[in-house]
């Protein structure tokens, strides 16, 4: 047994709630605890807020779009509290949503309350003493993948979810979508990546498929039992989900997925536990994913590039609004140099037309 890694701690200054209203206004919806409510903050993710709610030995979760957020359908508290309400009688590695609030007198934003989670998130930054072996990490990796198809299997009909998104013309609505995005919250001249966009816009596949995706699907959005098994008990994170081609999802997943052969630009930054040893490569992901989904991997490089070129776009918009003002959290100082990364490594695969050993 090990301890849980990823710990509540004192909020970040700046993103503080309201906690009087906050209480009243929870007691008011929910059988509660008499004890007095203390919040701590979740202190990993860079887009939504995430706190836990304490009311003695009685856990909650609350989560809120951050301050001078401007994309609507990826700080939508009242989607994400739809999306978790489908999905979790269908589906055993959702949390259990409890309300959705959208009285902004409350905490001055719109926020929704789930179950707490218990058991492990693993991050770039995780001591290695807790990490897995090489086997287990194979092990985990290949259930990684196995997690991603039940998503892209779930009876979306099934959970209410059916006019969540609009799947016809999903992909070159997203590939238009992330470069007017990427547009908007420009803030320096990234040659490579204007490069990538480009590319992508020239080179929309066609669609053959419709599924449910997650559309943010990584390690540090998994949660693990606190047992050596590292079974996947749970999964967060799912504001961006929608209807579209799976392979998008794939091309995001395979987007955060840096290995060993990539260049120390990508590996440094140590964002992720996919330099662990026993790690999948990200062919050895497609062709896991393959096998699992039986769906044909045509134009994998096209659904890579794009994936690392969301990544970076969503980079950009928090650079942006550290930049502007909109938060002074010091996480956020470089993340200009982060952008300029990808942009990099999505050109590689472009001219080379692959998705290992680019460099």
């Amino acid at each position: 047994m090990i301890s849980e890694l990823d710990k509540a701690v004192k909020i970040r200054e700046g993103q503080s709630l309201k906690t009087d209203s906050l209480e009243t206004y929870l007691r008011n919806a929910m059988e509660l605890p008499k004890a007095h409510l203390e919040v701590l903050q979740f202190p990993s993710g860079y887009s939504n807020l995430t706190y836990l709610l304490k009311f003695g030995e009685k856990e909650l979760v609350l989560r809120r779009p951050p301050k001078g957020a401007k994309i609507k359908s990826g700080h939508d508290m009242g989607r994400e509290f739809r999306i978790l309400s489908g999905l979790h009688p269908i589906y055993n590695k959702v949390p259990k949503p409890f309300l959705f609030c959208d009285d902004q007198s409350v905490i001055d934003a719109p926020f929704y309350i789930m179950e707490r989670m218990h058991g492990i998130i693993f991050r770039g930054h995780t001591p290695k003493e807790q990490l897995p072996d090489s086997n287990q990490m194979r092990n985990l990796s290949e259930a990684f993948v196995s997690t991603l198809t039940e998503i892209h299997s779930l009876d979306y009909h099934a959970a209410g979810l059916e006019n969540l998104g609009r799947p016809k013309g999903y992909v070159k609505r997203q590939i238009e979508g992330w470069t007017k995005r990427y547009i908007n919250a420009k803030t320096h001249d990234f040659k490579p990546l204007e490069k990538v966009y480009v590319w992508l816009n020239n080179n929309i596949p066609k669609e053959q498929r419709i599924a449910f995706i997650h559309n943010d699907f990584k390690y540090d959005n998994l949660i693990l039992s606190l047992d050596r098994s590292f079974n996947i008990k749970g999964i967060l994170d799912w504001e961006m989900a929608t209807l579209g081609d799976p392979l998008m999802d794939l091309g995001t997943t395979l987007g955060y997925w840096i290995q060993e052969s990539d260049p120390d630009f990508l590996k440094e930054k140590n964002m992720n536990i996919t330099l662990v040893k026993g790690n999948l490569t990200r062919s050895e992901i497609v062709e896991n994913y393959a096998k699992k989904s039986g769906i044909e991997m045509a134009n994998i490089s096209f659904f890579y590039v794009y994936g690392l070129f969301k990544i970076a776009v969503i980079i950009q918009q928090i650079y942006f609004r550290y930049k502007n003002g909109f938060t002074t959290d010091m996480r956020f100082k470089n993340l200009n140099k982060a952008v300029e990364m990808y942009g990099k490594m999505g050109l590689q695969a472009v001219q080379k037309n692959k998705i290992d050993n680019l460099y």
